[in-house]
């Protein structure tokens, strides 16, 4: 296999435990946090892999693909521990965007997100902690899904913010999607209703410019043919920067529990950008994050309230298309901000959320997302299979 596209961190291997099962037939990739067996995970900077050894069985997520009958194909390229959104790895290589090469592939799930869109594989596993299965799904034209938190074990994945981290995935097609999601989710009950209600938050909508809100709001037409009612919203009373902010603080605090020891005794060496955020998190205290734990609260009741067991939200994935490589300054960090905004929600909330490729702008992907409450994955993942027909992907020219 020829992976002009560098979504993978090392050569390509191929692994099969089982020739039967649901997922028989599908190749996939791993983003290399996932414990393989026999290797040793780099979570994306060479001095993790220097101080750690090779895994003595798969994770669990890996374990369960491959006994439904899926090939295991090798790992993905990650952000350095996985702390940033953009996918640019100064270290071990920045994979390309197969939908736009001059531009970043997002992260941290970089690499999986390019080996399906660039479709070296059927599918692949990520992990989204704030945003990094969403956001590299968006900007590489993929079905992304980060599901509840929790709902898939995270037994052998290395960690960045425990209670934000999960298991995710990507693929080409909701009915692939939808396949995994039988697999991984199979403890799952499962409730075959549609969806009623639609809520579109107009604070988020208010975060894009006017180009990309009308381009949006041709989908959100078509999404309420779809459902019973729609309403437009104020999700955030108190403004979505204090959601950003509580999410933003509980997250580091926690990425300096799971790291900071190692980070003092190893003093491994970071790419830009990267150093920086991890010594910010050093200086988060217990208080700082008491606090922020109690917001996190209200957000979610506030959030089922809304949602109630047959509501969803329809919201943008992201501000916009991707940004050009190696951008700096005011820009990225305006626009990682608003990313930010949009992605803690489901990170608060620990609720499911699916990025759906159904526009473009000037050829450039850009994602669609749809949030449902606590445990609806197998019925949100059903439910977008089946309207997929209804909905379908329009390309926007820019205006």
């Amino acid at each position: 296999m020829k992976d002009q596209w560098k979504a993978f961190n090392r050569d390509p291997f191929y692994l099969n435990e089982n020739e039967d099962g649901a997922l028989k037939g599908l190749s996939f990739a791993v983003k290399d946090v996932f414990h393989v067996k026999g290797i040793v995970a780099t979570a994306g900077n060479p001095d993790w892999e220097r101080t750690h050894t090779a895994a003595p069985t798969h994770a669990e997520a890996v374990e369960d693909l491959l006994k439904e009958g899926s090939t295991l194909v090798g790992t993905t390229h990650t952000d350095e521990l996985m702390f940033s959104l953009n996918g640019e790895n100064a270290q071990l290589g920045t994979p390309v965007n197969p939908k736009a090469p001059e531009r970043i592939p997002g992260g941290s799930s970089s690499g999986s997100a390019v080996a399906v869109a660039s479709g070296l594989v059927d599918f692949a596993l990520g992990t989204d902690t704030g945003g990094s299965v969403r956001i590299p799904s968006s900007y590489c034209g993929v079905y992304g899904f980060r599901p509840t938190h929790g709902a898939v074990a995270l037994k052998g994945v290395i960690p960045l913010a425990p209670s934000f981290d999960t298991v995710g995935w990507m693929a080409n097609d909701t009915s692939t999607l939808s396949e995994v999601g039988e697999v991984l989710l199979n403890n799952q009950k499962k409730i075959n209703m549609p969806f009623i209600k639609m809520l579109i938050p107009e604070d988020i909508m208010n975060l894009l410019d006017q180009e990309n809100r009308d381009i949006y709001s041709e989908h959100i037409d078509q999404f309420t043919e779809v459902v019973t009612r729609s309403e437009n919203i104020t999700l955030a009373s108190d403004g979505l920067a204090e959601w950003f902010q509580a999410f933003r603080t509980i997250q580091g605090y926690e990425v300096w529990e799971a790291h900071g020891e190692w980070i003092t005794e190893e003093n491994p060496y970071f790419g830009p950008g990267i150093s920086e955020r991890f010594e910010w998190s050093s200086t988060i205290s217990l208080k700082e994050k008491e606090k922020a734990s109690v917001k996190r609260a209200e957000v979610t009741e506030h959030m089922k309230d809304l949602l109630g067991v047959d509501g969803v939200i329809l919201m943008p994935t992201a501000p916009g298309v991707a940004p050009l490589l190696n951008t700096s300054g005011k820009d990225l960090e305006d626009q990682r901000m608003k990313t930010l905004q949009m992605t803690c929600i489901s990170g608060l909330t620990g609720f499911p959320q699916i990025s759906l490729p159904l526009t473009e702008i000037d050829g450039l992907p850009i994602g669609l997302s749809i949030i449902a409450g606590p445990n609806q994955d197998r019925r949100l993942l059903e439910w977008i299979n089946n309207i997929s027909s209804v909905v379908k992907k329009k390309t926007a020219a820019k205006v």
